[in-house]
Protein backbone atom coordinates (compact mmCIF):
# COMPACT_ATOMS: atom_id res chain seq x y z
CA UNK A 1 0.00 0.00 0.00
CA UNK A 2 1.39 3.81 -0.42
CA UNK A 3 4.04 4.37 1.33
CA UNK A 4 4.73 8.46 2.92
CA UNK A 5 8.27 9.33 2.80
CA UNK A 6 9.54 9.61 6.48
CA UNK A 7 10.93 13.41 5.19
CA UNK A 8 10.59 15.57 2.54
CA UNK A 9 14.36 16.41 2.38
CA UNK A 10 14.64 12.27 3.00
CA UNK A 11 15.33 10.39 -0.36
CA UNK A 12 12.05 8.30 -1.18
CA UNK A 13 14.64 5.09 -2.33
CA UNK A 14 12.71 3.17 0.29
CA UNK A 15 9.35 4.88 0.96
CA UNK A 16 9.80 5.07 4.70
CA UNK A 17 6.26 6.44 6.15
CA UNK A 18 5.65 9.95 8.18
CA UNK A 19 4.84 9.96 11.57
CA UNK A 20 4.67 6.24 12.22
CA UNK A 21 3.31 5.80 15.81
CA UNK A 22 5.45 3.61 18.28
CA UNK A 23 2.67 1.18 18.09
CA UNK A 24 -0.29 0.51 15.46
CA UNK A 25 -3.87 1.69 15.64
CA UNK A 26 -6.19 -1.35 15.84
CA UNK A 27 -8.95 -0.32 14.73
CA UNK A 28 -12.23 -2.32 14.65
CA UNK A 29 -12.36 -2.39 10.84
CA UNK A 30 -8.50 -3.30 10.85
CA UNK A 31 -9.16 -6.24 13.39
CA UNK A 32 -11.76 -7.65 11.75
CA UNK A 33 -10.38 -7.67 8.02
CA UNK A 34 -6.97 -9.43 9.65
CA UNK A 35 -9.84 -12.04 10.51
CA UNK A 36 -10.71 -12.58 7.00
CA UNK A 37 -7.34 -12.83 6.00
CA UNK A 38 -6.93 -15.26 8.26
CA UNK A 39 -9.91 -16.97 7.88
CA UNK A 40 -9.24 -17.00 3.85
CA UNK A 41 -5.41 -18.77 4.81
CA UNK A 42 -7.29 -21.21 6.96
CA UNK A 43 -9.38 -22.40 4.90
CA UNK A 44 -7.07 -22.93 1.84
CA UNK A 45 -4.56 -24.62 4.40
CA UNK A 46 -7.24 -26.73 5.06
CA UNK A 47 -7.49 -28.13 1.53
CA UNK A 48 -3.68 -27.96 1.16
CA UNK A 49 -3.32 -30.61 3.32
CA UNK A 50 -5.84 -32.89 1.71
CA UNK A 51 -4.50 -32.58 -1.55
CA UNK A 52 -2.62 -36.06 -1.07
CA UNK A 53 -5.73 -37.70 0.30
CA UNK A 54 -8.15 -36.22 -3.01
CA UNK A 55 -5.68 -36.74 -5.33
CA UNK A 56 -5.58 -40.84 -4.32
CA UNK A 57 -9.65 -40.32 -3.89
CA UNK A 58 -9.85 -39.48 -7.67
CA UNK A 59 -6.81 -41.29 -8.64
CA UNK A 60 -5.08 -38.42 -10.52
CA UNK A 61 -1.59 -38.41 -11.77
CA UNK A 62 1.04 -35.54 -11.59
CA UNK A 63 -0.44 -33.58 -14.71
CA UNK A 64 -4.05 -34.87 -13.83
CA UNK A 65 -3.62 -33.06 -10.73
CA UNK A 66 -2.45 -29.73 -12.75
CA UNK A 67 -5.19 -30.00 -14.78
CA UNK A 68 -7.32 -30.16 -11.86
CA UNK A 69 -5.51 -27.35 -9.97
CA UNK A 70 -5.55 -25.18 -13.21
CA UNK A 71 -9.52 -25.19 -13.50
CA UNK A 72 -9.21 -23.40 -10.05
CA UNK A 73 -6.47 -20.78 -11.13
CA UNK A 74 -9.73 -20.52 -13.99
CA UNK A 75 -11.95 -20.39 -11.60
CA UNK A 76 -10.37 -17.41 -10.31
CA UNK A 77 -9.11 -15.66 -12.85
CA UNK A 78 -12.77 -15.60 -14.79
CA UNK A 79 -14.31 -13.97 -11.44
CA UNK A 80 -11.55 -11.53 -10.36
CA UNK A 81 -12.71 -8.46 -12.90
CA UNK A 82 -16.61 -9.26 -11.84
CA UNK A 83 -15.29 -8.60 -8.53
CA UNK A 84 -13.63 -5.63 -9.16
CA UNK A 85 -16.66 -4.33 -10.31
CA UNK A 86 -18.85 -5.34 -8.26
CA UNK A 87 -16.72 -3.93 -5.24
CA UNK A 88 -16.59 -0.33 -7.32
CA UNK A 89 -20.89 -0.87 -7.40
CA UNK A 90 -21.66 -2.26 -3.77
CA UNK A 91 -18.81 -1.31 -1.70
CA UNK A 92 -15.41 -3.52 -1.29
CA UNK A 93 -16.62 -4.68 2.45
CA UNK A 94 -20.26 -6.59 1.64
CA UNK A 95 -18.20 -8.22 -1.43
CA UNK A 96 -15.73 -9.47 1.28
CA UNK A 97 -18.59 -10.75 3.49
CA UNK A 98 -19.83 -12.31 0.55
CA UNK A 99 -16.91 -14.29 -0.73
CA UNK A 100 -15.76 -15.44 2.38
CA UNK A 101 -19.11 -16.78 3.32
CA UNK A 102 -18.83 -18.21 -0.50
CA UNK A 103 -15.18 -19.97 0.20
CA UNK A 104 -16.35 -21.46 3.06
CA UNK A 105 -19.27 -23.31 1.87
CA UNK A 106 -17.18 -24.58 -1.03
CA UNK A 107 -13.77 -26.12 0.88
CA UNK A 108 -15.88 -29.22 1.67
CA UNK A 109 -16.78 -29.95 -2.01
CA UNK A 110 -13.49 -31.83 -3.68
CA UNK A 111 -14.36 -34.68 -0.61
CA UNK A 112 -17.23 -35.33 -2.43
CA UNK A 113 -15.77 -35.94 -5.77
CA UNK A 114 -14.60 -39.50 -7.55
CA UNK A 115 -12.98 -38.33 -10.62
CA UNK A 116 -10.98 -36.03 -12.01
CA UNK A 117 -13.70 -34.45 -13.99
CA UNK A 118 -15.70 -33.77 -11.17
CA UNK A 119 -12.82 -32.49 -9.24
CA UNK A 120 -12.16 -30.05 -11.94
CA UNK A 121 -15.52 -28.57 -11.90
CA UNK A 122 -16.17 -28.26 -8.02
CA UNK A 123 -12.33 -26.71 -7.68
CA UNK A 124 -13.12 -24.32 -10.29
CA UNK A 125 -16.00 -23.06 -7.75
CA UNK A 126 -13.18 -23.30 -4.90
CA UNK A 127 -11.25 -20.91 -6.85
CA UNK A 128 -13.92 -18.30 -8.17
CA UNK A 129 -14.85 -18.17 -3.97
CA UNK A 130 -10.83 -17.25 -3.63
CA UNK A 131 -10.34 -15.13 -5.74
CA UNK A 132 -13.41 -12.83 -5.14
CA UNK A 133 -12.38 -13.40 -1.05
CA UNK A 134 -9.01 -12.24 -2.27
CA UNK A 135 -9.72 -9.36 -4.66
CA UNK A 136 -12.36 -7.87 -1.97
CA UNK A 137 -10.06 -8.20 0.66
CA UNK A 138 -7.42 -6.69 -0.75
CA UNK A 139 -9.75 -3.65 -2.00
CA UNK A 140 -10.80 -3.13 1.71
CA UNK A 141 -7.28 -3.05 3.37
CA UNK A 142 -5.82 -0.10 0.28
CA UNK A 143 -9.51 1.24 1.82
CA UNK A 144 -8.07 1.54 5.31
CA UNK A 145 -4.21 2.05 4.98
CA UNK A 146 -5.39 5.20 2.97
CA UNK A 147 -7.84 6.34 6.31
CA UNK A 148 -5.27 4.99 8.89
CA UNK A 149 -2.10 6.45 6.72
CA UNK A 150 0.44 3.48 7.76
CA UNK A 151 1.88 1.19 6.01
CA UNK A 152 0.31 -1.57 7.70
CA UNK A 153 -0.28 -3.83 4.63
CA UNK A 154 2.31 -6.56 5.53
CA UNK A 155 0.20 -7.03 8.56
CA UNK A 156 -2.97 -8.03 6.53
CA UNK A 157 -0.99 -10.90 5.11
CA UNK A 158 0.29 -11.88 8.29
CA UNK A 159 -3.28 -12.84 9.04
CA UNK A 160 -3.55 -14.95 6.14
CA UNK A 161 -0.27 -16.52 6.96
CA UNK A 162 -1.03 -17.08 10.27
CA UNK A 163 -4.17 -18.73 9.48
CA UNK A 164 -2.29 -21.12 6.66
CA UNK A 165 -0.16 -21.95 9.98
CA UNK A 166 -3.24 -22.99 12.19
CA UNK A 167 -5.05 -24.85 9.59
CA UNK A 168 -1.77 -26.69 8.59
CA UNK A 169 -1.23 -27.53 12.03
CA UNK A 170 -4.72 -28.15 12.83
CA UNK A 171 -5.04 -30.24 9.07
CA UNK A 172 -1.47 -32.12 10.35
CA UNK A 173 -3.35 -32.76 13.81
CA UNK A 174 -6.41 -34.52 12.49
CA UNK A 175 -4.77 -35.81 9.20
CA UNK A 176 -4.20 -39.66 10.75
CA UNK A 177 -7.90 -39.66 12.15
CA UNK A 178 -10.25 -37.84 10.55
CA UNK A 179 -11.20 -38.46 7.11
CA UNK A 180 -11.57 -36.15 4.70
CA UNK A 181 -14.79 -35.29 4.22
CA UNK A 182 -15.19 -34.45 7.86
CA UNK A 183 -12.21 -32.51 8.01
CA UNK A 184 -12.87 -30.09 5.46
CA UNK A 185 -16.67 -29.75 6.60
CA UNK A 186 -15.92 -28.79 9.93
CA UNK A 187 -13.10 -26.16 8.22
CA UNK A 188 -16.24 -24.89 6.30
CA UNK A 189 -18.07 -25.03 9.43
CA UNK A 190 -15.60 -22.88 11.53
CA UNK A 191 -15.32 -20.27 8.42
CA UNK A 192 -18.76 -19.72 8.23
CA UNK A 193 -18.82 -18.74 12.19
CA UNK A 194 -16.21 -16.84 11.55
CA UNK A 195 -17.36 -15.36 8.89
CA UNK A 196 -20.71 -14.35 10.15
CA UNK A 197 -19.05 -12.42 13.49
CA UNK A 198 -16.26 -10.38 11.92
CA UNK A 199 -18.93 -9.67 8.84
CA UNK A 200 -20.92 -7.78 11.29
CA UNK A 201 -18.23 -6.05 13.11
CA UNK A 202 -16.71 -5.04 9.47
CA UNK A 203 -20.13 -4.13 8.12
CA UNK A 204 -20.88 -1.64 11.02
CA UNK A 205 -17.88 0.25 10.87
CA UNK A 206 -18.26 3.40 8.57
CA UNK A 207 -16.33 3.15 5.25
CA UNK A 208 -13.38 5.65 4.65
CA UNK A 209 -14.87 8.54 2.35
CA UNK A 210 -11.68 8.07 -0.32
CA UNK A 211 -11.55 4.62 -0.98
CA UNK A 212 -10.30 2.63 -4.11
CA UNK A 213 -13.46 2.12 -5.65
CA UNK A 214 -14.71 5.66 -5.89
CA UNK A 215 -10.95 7.23 -6.79
CA UNK A 216 -10.65 5.61 -10.21
CA UNK A 217 -8.83 9.17 -11.09
CA UNK A 218 -6.17 10.44 -8.83
CA UNK A 219 -6.99 14.14 -7.51
CA UNK A 220 -4.82 16.28 -5.90
CA UNK A 221 -7.35 15.80 -2.56
CA UNK A 222 -7.55 12.21 -2.84
CA UNK A 223 -3.69 11.29 -4.24
CA UNK A 224 -1.29 13.90 -2.64
CA UNK A 225 -1.39 12.93 1.78
CA UNK A 226 -0.99 9.26 1.02
CA UNK A 227 1.50 9.42 -1.99
CA UNK A 228 4.62 12.09 -1.78
CA UNK A 229 6.37 11.19 -5.02
CA UNK A 230 3.75 9.82 -7.15
CA UNK A 231 2.68 12.66 -9.13
CA UNK A 232 6.07 13.88 -9.98
CA UNK A 233 6.50 10.84 -11.78
CA UNK A 234 5.68 10.69 -15.95
CA UNK A 235 2.66 8.40 -16.55
CA UNK A 236 4.77 6.46 -18.93
CA UNK A 237 7.27 5.63 -16.31
CA UNK A 238 5.09 4.79 -14.11
CA UNK A 239 2.94 2.36 -15.67
CA UNK A 240 6.52 0.81 -16.56
CA UNK A 241 7.33 0.54 -13.05
CA UNK A 242 4.03 -0.49 -11.53
CA UNK A 243 4.24 -3.77 -14.38
CA UNK A 244 7.75 -4.58 -13.00
CA UNK A 245 6.44 -4.54 -9.60
CA UNK A 246 3.66 -6.50 -11.16
CA UNK A 247 6.44 -9.51 -12.29
CA UNK A 248 8.40 -9.01 -9.13
CA UNK A 249 4.85 -9.85 -7.20
CA UNK A 250 4.09 -12.86 -9.89
CA UNK A 251 7.32 -14.45 -9.18
CA UNK A 252 6.43 -14.37 -5.21
CA UNK A 253 3.17 -15.77 -5.63
CA UNK A 254 4.42 -18.57 -8.14
CA UNK A 255 6.28 -19.68 -5.33
CA UNK A 256 3.38 -19.23 -2.47
CA UNK A 257 1.79 -21.23 -5.04
CA UNK A 258 3.99 -23.97 -5.36
CA UNK A 259 4.54 -24.25 -1.92
CA UNK A 260 0.92 -24.44 -0.63
CA UNK A 261 -0.22 -27.15 -3.47
CA UNK A 262 3.07 -29.37 -3.65
CA UNK A 263 4.57 -29.08 -0.46
CA UNK A 264 2.87 -31.78 1.49
CA UNK A 265 2.64 -34.17 -1.94
CA UNK A 266 6.65 -33.40 -2.08
CA UNK A 267 7.37 -34.97 1.27
CA UNK A 268 5.26 -37.62 0.75
CA UNK A 269 6.13 -38.72 -2.36
CA UNK A 270 9.75 -37.77 -2.93
CA UNK A 271 11.36 -37.97 0.75
CA UNK A 272 8.65 -40.77 2.23
CA UNK A 273 7.45 -38.97 4.99
CA UNK A 274 4.18 -39.73 6.84
CA UNK A 275 0.40 -37.13 5.97
CA UNK A 276 0.86 -36.08 9.37
CA UNK A 277 4.81 -35.21 9.07
CA UNK A 278 4.13 -33.57 5.47
CA UNK A 279 1.62 -31.30 6.70
CA UNK A 280 3.95 -29.96 9.61
CA UNK A 281 6.15 -28.97 5.78
CA UNK A 282 3.48 -26.31 5.25
CA UNK A 283 2.72 -25.15 8.83
CA UNK A 284 6.93 -24.44 8.78
CA UNK A 285 6.54 -22.30 6.02
CA UNK A 286 3.49 -20.90 6.66
CA UNK A 287 5.28 -19.97 10.16
CA UNK A 288 7.87 -18.94 8.88
CA UNK A 289 6.13 -16.15 6.33
CA UNK A 290 3.98 -15.32 9.46
CA UNK A 291 6.92 -13.88 11.70
CA UNK A 292 8.46 -12.72 8.13
CA UNK A 293 4.96 -10.58 7.83
CA UNK A 294 4.40 -9.62 11.29
CA UNK A 295 8.09 -7.73 11.23
CA UNK A 296 7.52 -6.79 7.92
CA UNK A 297 7.03 -3.02 8.54
CA UNK A 298 9.66 -2.19 10.61
CA UNK A 299 12.42 -4.56 9.01
CA UNK A 300 11.52 -2.46 5.79
CA UNK A 301 11.62 0.65 7.25
CA UNK A 302 14.87 0.04 8.57
CA UNK A 303 16.92 -1.53 6.11
CA UNK A 304 14.46 -0.58 3.32
CA UNK A 305 12.33 -1.89 1.03
CA UNK A 306 14.77 -2.71 -1.63
CA UNK A 307 16.85 -4.42 0.29
CA UNK A 308 14.36 -6.84 2.02
CA UNK A 309 12.91 -7.55 -1.99
CA UNK A 310 16.73 -8.30 -2.70
CA UNK A 311 17.45 -10.45 0.28
CA UNK A 312 13.81 -12.46 0.52
CA UNK A 313 14.59 -13.60 -3.24
CA UNK A 314 17.88 -14.59 -2.77
CA UNK A 315 17.02 -16.25 0.21
CA UNK A 316 13.96 -17.92 -0.96
CA UNK A 317 15.95 -19.27 -4.31
CA UNK A 318 18.23 -20.77 -1.76
CA UNK A 319 15.60 -22.00 0.74
CA UNK A 320 13.90 -24.10 -2.82
CA UNK A 321 17.15 -25.72 -3.45
CA UNK A 322 17.97 -27.32 -0.38
CA UNK A 323 14.15 -28.42 -0.10
CA UNK A 324 13.66 -29.70 -3.47
CA UNK A 325 17.15 -31.76 -3.39
CA UNK A 326 17.47 -32.86 -0.31
CA UNK A 327 16.84 -36.76 0.73
CA UNK A 328 16.25 -35.95 4.58
CA UNK A 329 12.97 -34.52 6.28
CA UNK A 330 14.54 -32.26 8.70
CA UNK A 331 16.38 -30.24 5.80
CA UNK A 332 13.72 -30.34 3.68
CA UNK A 333 11.71 -28.59 6.49
CA UNK A 334 14.22 -26.03 7.19
CA UNK A 335 14.61 -25.27 3.53
CA UNK A 336 10.49 -24.43 3.61
CA UNK A 337 11.50 -22.10 6.76
CA UNK A 338 13.91 -20.65 5.02
CA UNK A 339 11.25 -20.18 1.80
CA UNK A 340 8.97 -18.40 4.25
CA UNK A 341 11.37 -15.95 5.30
CA UNK A 342 12.41 -14.94 2.00
CA UNK A 343 9.25 -14.54 0.44
CA UNK A 344 7.02 -13.00 3.20
CA UNK A 345 7.54 -9.56 2.12
CA UNK A 346 8.09 -9.05 -1.19
CA UNK A 347 4.39 -9.48 -2.68
CA UNK A 348 3.31 -6.83 0.18
CA UNK A 349 6.39 -4.60 -0.28
CA UNK A 350 5.73 -4.84 -4.11
CA UNK A 351 2.23 -3.47 -3.85
CA UNK A 352 3.06 -0.98 -1.37
CA UNK A 353 5.61 0.84 -4.43
CA UNK A 354 3.30 0.01 -7.30
CA UNK A 355 0.87 2.79 -5.27
CA UNK A 356 3.41 4.53 -4.62
CA UNK A 357 3.84 4.68 -8.55
CA UNK A 358 0.55 4.14 -9.74
CA UNK A 359 -1.79 5.14 -7.18
CA UNK A 360 -4.95 2.45 -6.45
CA UNK A 361 -4.98 1.72 -10.23
CA UNK A 362 -1.23 0.76 -9.69
CA UNK A 363 -2.31 -1.29 -6.75
CA UNK A 364 -4.50 -2.80 -8.56
CA UNK A 365 -2.27 -3.67 -12.00
CA UNK A 366 0.19 -5.33 -9.49
CA UNK A 367 -2.10 -7.28 -7.75
CA UNK A 368 -3.61 -8.88 -10.75
CA UNK A 369 -0.12 -9.82 -12.34
CA UNK A 370 1.05 -11.13 -8.63
CA UNK A 371 -2.04 -13.51 -7.96
CA UNK A 372 -1.68 -14.34 -11.72
CA UNK A 373 1.34 -15.87 -10.53
CA UNK A 374 -0.23 -17.81 -7.64
CA UNK A 375 -2.44 -19.82 -9.73
CA UNK A 376 -0.35 -20.23 -12.42
CA UNK A 377 2.45 -21.79 -10.07
CA UNK A 378 0.36 -25.15 -9.35
CA UNK A 379 -0.24 -26.24 -12.81
CA UNK A 380 3.16 -25.53 -14.19
CA UNK A 381 4.75 -27.37 -11.32
CA UNK A 382 2.08 -30.28 -12.31
CA UNK A 383 3.65 -30.72 -15.93
CA UNK A 384 7.27 -30.06 -15.18
CA UNK A 385 6.84 -32.89 -12.84
CA UNK A 386 5.86 -35.36 -15.30
CA UNK A 387 7.84 -34.34 -17.93
CA UNK A 388 10.89 -34.50 -15.18
CA UNK A 389 10.61 -34.99 -11.65
CA UNK A 390 8.78 -33.32 -8.86
CA UNK A 391 11.76 -32.09 -7.04
CA UNK A 392 13.50 -30.78 -10.61
CA UNK A 393 10.15 -29.18 -10.89
CA UNK A 394 10.29 -27.52 -7.79
CA UNK A 395 13.56 -25.63 -8.34
CA UNK A 396 11.55 -23.76 -10.88
CA UNK A 397 10.59 -22.12 -7.38
CA UNK A 398 14.52 -20.58 -7.01
CA UNK A 399 14.41 -19.44 -10.14
CA UNK A 400 11.32 -17.35 -9.82
CA UNK A 401 12.64 -16.16 -6.57
CA UNK A 402 15.69 -15.03 -7.86
CA UNK A 403 14.37 -13.43 -10.82
CA UNK A 404 11.94 -11.22 -8.27
CA UNK A 405 15.17 -10.47 -6.58
CA UNK A 406 16.91 -9.04 -9.84
CA UNK A 407 14.01 -7.50 -10.29
CA UNK A 408 13.90 -5.64 -7.17
CA UNK A 409 17.00 -3.77 -8.04
CA UNK A 410 15.12 -2.34 -11.25
CA UNK A 411 12.29 -0.68 -9.33
CA UNK A 412 14.07 1.01 -7.00
CA UNK A 413 12.48 4.25 -6.87
CA UNK A 414 15.16 7.00 -7.82
CA UNK A 415 15.51 10.00 -4.84
CA UNK A 416 12.86 12.97 -4.75
CA UNK A 417 14.90 16.31 -4.93
CA UNK A 418 13.71 18.52 -2.25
Amino acid sequence: MPLLNKTRARSTADNHPVGLAPAPVWTTARIALTAFFAVDGFLFAAWVVRIPDVRAQVHATHSALGLALLCLSAGAVVTMPLIGRLCVRYGSRPVTVASLAALSLAVPLPAHTGSVLGLGAVLLLFGAAYGAANVSMNSTAVDLVVQLRRPVMPSFHAGYSLGGLLGAAVGGLLADTLDTTWALTLSGALGLLVTVITGVALLRTSTPATTTSTATTPTATTARPVVATRSRQPARNARLLVLLLGLVALCDAYGEGALADWATLHLTDDVHASAGLAATGYAAYAFAMTAGRLGGTWLSVRAGQTRVMLFGGLTAAAGMLVAALSPAVPLVLAGFVLIGLGLANIFPLALAAAGAAGGPQGVATASTLGYAGMLIGPPVIGFLADATSLPLALTSVAAAAALAATLSLLVRPRPTAR
